[in-house]
């Protein structure tokens, strides 16, 4: 067993509005550059609808993901070495600018120089960013079909409507739909990574991000094809590919990432989860996709088993992310109330974003029949009755296999009319909640954490263990006596014992409060005799005698000692 650590996430779709506060905040953020005015790291897409890029799921057509062999091996979808090496140059399966959109912006200078009293009234064209002409009539967006908005004419496009018949695609729209928001899933077995012909992209063994190194990328694209997610992106000014990092920078300062922290829902949970890394082949590789929803959960390790704990730490990971593990609110989702469920396993990647499927849907459906949505045993039986969005969620969620889908939306259901009684002031029935596997207890912790749950209780996320900055580790405690005794507690020798990891002591008395080091320099003086004027150049020997000079009459010293600030 080895165990290794995954920063996750899960969306709670019953919370998303669809305001796409997350994905502009994203796009501030992170592609707000020449060259990526297509790319989206996050996006969210109206279900049912064809997604963005249009038809991304359509891996018959785009061949993402692993696909299994007859002798249990998985290979590329794509292709193996010989044939990444045959389209190198020429790639049919990858998208192209028309299944994601020319992005476009309007000639706003002709607005604001428009002369006064015109009596024209001053009008400003669409011009695409790519190419610079114009556009008279945009034809697609990245969010064109929001809020199935001309779903008519592009419903049948939906692969997983193709895995239902013609009548339910054609009256799905009055019947149900939901925001879903996308990142990169960060997967555990990630199809890019092994197709990267120059081996630019690779997962992080610290935290299981998946990232690209823009020195080694040579923008081959075979992880755009790759990617079934279709979450990685070409930028045409660099040349080279990029994708979301799951801010990582945030992260490691124990922040969450931007989606998270704009969300206006408050949908989205991040913390750690243990796996057993030695086994995430042989679990993506079984033989029934329909299997594969609950091999991805055996390989995801309990943080409070004691020999679980023990070999995160025999793998160096640190305490304070096994503490972040045993607290996260991804595994209690997952394992303890088994309502957080993959995007797509069948495309064997073993994706680490998550997501609670909505039962919002069916509660409004059976409102608008004049029922009352609350009542349990009402709301149960819709759900079982309502095939249409349990095939379609199974089709998003668990490669077809209802039962699953079911059973998350019945201890939904079931929360929604155990805590009505609780709010009510009744005594709860506990036939509700033994219905669907629980008891009262572990429904109102569901409620607290997926309805009220606090910051610090929807992001668990450790920080970085801090370093000695580079070339100063030789230095020993020297390094003290540079930058004072108030320096980071990367720069002291001991960090291990500074974070109750062992040491002197190892005890952690918790977080320490540090003065920084202040540094003063001697005033600059006014220009006299021999000095220039500020600002004023002088030859190179008059500049280097004045130096030597001012260092030779100095009579304080450069650094002082810290203060508390």
């Amino acid at each position: 067993m080895k165990v290794m650590a995954q920063i996750a996430m899960v969306m709670n779709l019953d919370k998303c509005i669809g305001c796409h506060t997350c994905s502009v905040t994203c796009k501030q953020v992170w592609t707000n550059r020449e060259g990526t005015e297509y790319i989206w790291f996050n996006n969210v897409e109206t279900r049912p609808g064809v997604g963005y890029p249009r038809g991304w799921e359509d891996q018959k057509k785009w061949k993402g993901g692993w696909k299994r062999t007859a002798t249990g091996r998985l290979v590329p979808r794509q292709g193996g070495r010989v044939a990444s090496l045959a389209k190198i140059f020429a790639n049919p399966t990858q998208p192209t600018m028309k299944d994601y959109y020319e992005p476009w912006t309007y000639e706003y200078d002709k607005l604001l120089q428009a002369p006064a009293n015109s009596r024209a009234i001053p009008t400003a064209r669409a011009k695409s960013t790519i190419t610079g002409e114009h556009i008279d009539k945009p034809e697609w967006g990245p969010n064109w079909d929001d809020d199935l908005g001309g779903s008519m004419e592009t419903l049948d496009q939906d692969p997983v409507l193709h895995q239902m018949n013609l009548q339910v695609a054609k009256t799905i729209e009055d019947a149900y739909m939901f925001y879903l928001p996308r990142i990169c899933e960060h997967c555990l077995n990630p199809t890019c990574v092994s197709a990267c012909p120059s081996g630019a992209m690779y997962k992080r063994t610290e935290d299981g991000i998946v990232l690209v190194d823009q020195d080694q990328c040579r923008g081959w694209r075979m992880c755009v094809s790759a990617c079934p997610y279709k979450k990685v992106y070409f930028n045409h000014t660099t040349g080279k590919a990029e994708k979301c990092t799951l801010c990582y920078p945030r992260l490691e300062i124990g922040e969450p990432t931007v989606c998270s922290e704009t969300c206006v829902g408050r949908l989205r949970y991040l913390g750690v989860l243990l796996y057993d890394a030695d086994r995430v082949s042989q679990a993506a590789a079984v033989k029934d996709p329909q299997d594969l929803y609950m091999a991805q959960r055996e390989i995801l390790l309990n943080p409070h088993d004691p020999e679980v704990v023990a070999g995160a730490r025999a793998e160096g990971v640190p305490d304070n992310w096994i503490e972040a593990a045993q607290a996260s609110p991804i595994w209690d989702l997952i394992d303890t109330y088994e309502v957080a469920l993959p995007l797509h396993p069948e495309y064997r990647t073993m994706p680490m974003v998550w997501y609670i499927p909505p039962l919002s849907p069916i509660v409004d459906e059976v409102a608008a029949a004049g029922l009352d949505g609350e009542d349990h045993k009402v709301l149960l039986t819709a759900v079982s009755e309502m095939r249409i969005p349990l095939e379609y969620l199974a089709g998003l969620f668990t490669a077809g296999e209802t039962n699953t889908v079911e059973l998350v939306l019945r201890r939904l259901a079931a929360m929604r009319s155990h805590m009505r009684d609780v709010r009510l002031g009744r005594e709860p029935d506990p036939a509700i909640a033994a219905a669907v596997g629980l008891d009262g207890k572990k429904l109102e912790a569901m409620y607290r954490l997926l309805a009220i749950a606090k910051y610090d209780d929807r992001y668990v996320i450790p920080t970085a263990k801090p370093e000695v900055p580079r070339g100063m580790e030789s230095m020993g405690n020297d390094v003290k006596t540079l930058l004072g005794e108030g320096a980071p507690a990367g720069c002291h020798p001991d960090v291990a014992s500074f974070h109750g990891q062992g040491g002197a002591g190892g005890v952690n008395n918790g977080p320490v409060s540090l003065p920084l080091p202040t540094v003063r320099r001697e005033p600059v003086p006014a220009a006299g005799p021999g000095m220039s004027e500020v600002g004023v150049p002088q030859p190179v020997g008059q500049a280097q005698a004045a130096d030597a000079s001012s260092r030779a009459t100095s009579t304080g010293p450069a650094v002082v000692a810290p203060r508390d600030l």
